[in-house]
């Protein structure tokens, strides 16, 4: 009797698994069949925002169902990201993000309501972008060379701004490959960087390209050496930080999609493609242009190791740099 009790247990798991079996394989080959939603944990407008709607906007015509973009700010990304950890992993809430939500978050803060290696399914990478080392015009200093003899000589006049841990890392980087100091200060924005570099009130900043690409080009600000592993062709004259000597200051930051971690293989790989082919218009690598990115090609496998890899680069600077994780 306890023989007939334990087959009868068996063959209702295993029906049970079946049916489950068949409902995933359902769901992926009609994958999508509603409107899927694109969670930005930065505010509307900005640069995370546009990059959205330009890969949105192709999406919807890809998939043949709307793709909409959320905007839920706040926390330094952390609301955003919470958000879609604790989706559903059906395809249909995802998340564009920057390495500053992904990477640097995870160093700066112990407690946070999820791990994005362990909770979210890295997609595609879709854009990248590199810092430029930026000074006032009015300054005399024409080479990072003379930038570095200048701080090492007045370490207590010099000081660096960011709108984020992205650009606090990359130039307390710069500070340890260089044996230079500088104070941190902090701002909203790049724009307001890039503000107070002009007003005087600022010794350098590595910026983004977009909010410094028309500063450099107006001659308020000048461009010093670039992190991208070549020169920009926006930039032809400025050298790369490896040209001057500095490779290991070869630094392109990225944004990508990720997934709440679960989703269905065959439906990664079928948002992956999606994403793959979407980046490769022609139309989308020009509108990139315009906002200062470039279209990114990783898929999930590829991009997943770069993640991983970045992870552990930046936790190195932030160990030597001594920056403190937030309780």
């Amino acid at each position: 009797m306890k023989r007939k009790a334990g087959i009868g247990l068996a063959a209702l798991v295993a029906f049970a698994v079946a049916t489950f079996a068949a409902q995933a394989l359902a769901q992926t080959q009609t994958y999508p069949n509603r409107p899927v939603h694109l969670i930005v944990a930065q505010a509307a407008g900005g640069g995370m925002d546009t990059l959205a709607r330009l890969v949105a906007q192709k999406m919807t015509e890809g998939l043949g169902q709307p793709v909409i973009v959320e905007n839920k700010a706040g926390a330094g990304g952390i609301i955003g990201t919470t958000f879609v950890t604790k989706a559903p992993a059906d395809g249909y809430t995802l998340l564009l993000a920057p390495i500053g939500n992904m990477v640097f978050t995870q160093i700066l803060y112990n407690k946070l309501p999820y791990s994005a290696q362990r909770d979210l399914t890295p997609v595609a990478m879709v854009a990248t972008f590199p810092l430029i080392l930026v000074v006032n015009a009015a300054q005399p200093l024409q080479s990072v060379p003379e930038l570095i003899a200048y701080m090492r000589a007045n370490p207590a006049k010099s000081n660096y701004g960011g709108s984020g841990p992205a650009f606090q890392f990359a130039t307390e980087l710069f500070k340890i490959k260089t044996g230079t100091q500088a104070e941190f200060i902090q701002y909203k924005s790049t724009g307001e960087v890039i503000t107070a570099l002009i007003a005087g009130d600022l010794l350098l900043a590595l910026a983004d390209t977009g909010p410094a690409a028309a500063p450099v080009a107006g001659g308020r600000v000048r461009a010093l050496a670039v992190t991208s592993a070549k020169r920009l062709a926006a930039l032809p004259d400025v050298p790369t930080m490896a040209e001057i000597g500095l490779s290991d200051m070869e630094i392109e930051y990225w944004a990508g999609v990720f997934a709440p971690a679960g989703t269905p293989q065959a439906i990664v790989g079928k948002l992956e493609a999606e994403l793959q082919r979407v980046v490769g218009l022609p139309d989308i690598a020009e509108r990139m242009k315009s906002i200062q990115v470039s279209p990114a090609t990783s898929g999930s496998d590829e991009f997943t190791k770069i993640f991983a890899a970045d992870l552990a680069r930046w936790s190195a600077v932030a160990k030597s740099a001594n920056i403190k994780p937030n309780d």
